[in-house]
C-alpha cells in the first residue's frame, strides 16, 4: 500500500491489484474514516476525498493503513438484474477464443454474479468483474469507430455496458434495454461501484 496526497483534500491509495482495491473499498465504504466524503475506486487505486474542515490527510492515512482487509471480500451496494439479448457482432469470435462456443459464452455470462469494480471511460460505464475467468478475452485488434448504445461487451477480465454510442474496442456479445446513464435519474449512473449484477438472457 502506498499513500499519496492529492492537493489538500485527496488521498490516493495505490494497491497491488484490483482484488486489493475491492477488499479495501468494501471495508471503507461501509465505515468511512471521519471526514471522508467520497471514495473512488479504480483498477489499482482508491481515491479518498476529504472535507479539510473536519479532518486532514495524515489522520485519514493512519486510519487507512490500519484497516484489516479480507482477501476476496467485495463491496455490496445492492443487486440488479440486467436483461440481455445475446446477438452481439463478436459473439461467435468470443465463442472461438474461449473454446466455449456461442451458447457456452451466454451460459457463462449469465451463470455468475458480477460486481461493478469501478467506473470510467465514459459517464455511466462500469467495469464489472466476475468469478469465472473463462470469459477473459483480449480487446479487438481493430477498435470500432461506433459501438451502439447499450451494447454488452467483454474485454480482459471485465464485462460492461456501453452507456452511449461511442468508439470502442471491446468484444460485443449482446445488448440490453436498460440505460446505464440517464441525467433524469438520481444518481444518473445505473452501474455504481459495489453493485452486484446478474445478466439474464432476454
Amino acid at each position: 500500500m502506498r499513500l499519496l496526497p492529492c492537493g489538500d483534500s485527496g488521498l490516493l491509495v495505490e494497491l497491488a491489484d484490483l482484488d486489493e482495491v475491492l477488499a479495501l473499498y468494501a471495508e471503507l465504504v461501509d465505515d468511512p474514516p471521519e471526514g471522508v466524503i467520497d471514495l473512488v475506486p479504480a483498477a489499482r487505486t482508491l481515491m479518498l476525498r476529504i472535507d479539510p474542515a473536519r479532518t486532514d490527510l495524515t489522520r485519514v492515512g493512519r486510519v487507512v493503513s490500519s484497516v484489516e482487509t479480507r482477501p476476496g471480500h467485495r463491496p455490496d451496494a445492492g443487486r440488479l438484474e440486467v436483461p440481455v439479448t445475446y446477438d452481439g457482432a463478436d459473439l461467435a469470435d468470443v465463442g472461438r477464443l474461449t473454446g466455449l462456443g456461442e451458447r457456452g459464452v451466454v451460459e457463462a455470462h449469465t451463470a455468475q454474479e458480477w460486481t461493478v469494480a469501478f467506473c470510467g471511460f465514459a459517464p455511466g460505464f462500469g467495469y464489472l468483474v466476475g468469478t469465472d475467468d473463462r470469459l477473459t478475452v483480449p480487446r479487438r485488434s481493430v477498435p470500432r469507430t461506433r459501438v451502439p448504445s447499450r451494447s454488452v461487451a467483454l474485454a480482459g477480465e471485465f464485462t460492461g455496458v456501453y452507456p452511449r454510442e461511442s468508439p470502442g474496442g471491446w468484444q460485443l456479445i449482446g445488448h440490453t434495454t436498460l440505460q446505464p446513464w440517464d441525467l433524469e435519474r438520481d444518481p444518473p449512473a445505473l452501474l455504481l461501484p459495489g453493485l452486484r449484477v446478474r445478466f439474464v438472457e432476454a
